[in-house]
């Protein structure tokens, strides 16, 4: 028995090693490079981190990624539909098909109004 996870158990002690061995590595070959100010200060895509940690963002960018959250968990919850869809009406019948295109004509009136409320125009300042 303890040979079907053989295979398994080779996989962990395999990553392990890996994890630990880049640690040690990265640990090893770091302390041999010299220290300077330059080089222990943070790196943030080229430029010297200079102001506040703390950006502000404008209502308009929460306005978007809450659209997008409410789409992308309209696109969750089909893929099992979709996928089951055939049995689903084989064995309930038409019931499955009006709820879904209820849950869809619901998210489209959402997605009309978040339009009309100029959500998606990036010209106009929110």
């Amino acid at each position: 028995m303890i040979q079907d996870y053989l295979p398994v158990l080779f996989q962990l002690a395999l990553a392990l090693a890996v994890a630990v061995g880049g640690v040690t590595a990265s640990i090893i070959i770091g302390k041999r490079g010299r220290r300077s100010k330059a080089k222990d200060a943070a790196y943030e895509c080229g430029k010297d981190p200079i102001g506040g940690s703390q950006a502000r963002f404008s209502v308009k960018f929460y306005l978007v990624a809450m659209i997008f959250i409410l789409f992308d968990i309209e696109v969750i919850f089909m893929y099992p539909w979709a996928v089951s869809f055939r049995e689903l009406i084989a064995t309930v019948g038409m019931g499955p098909l009006w709820a879904m295109l209820f849950f869809v004509v619901l998210l489209e009136i959402g997605h009309l109004y978040a339009y009309k409320k100029g959500v998606f125009d990036w010209n106009r300042s929110a």
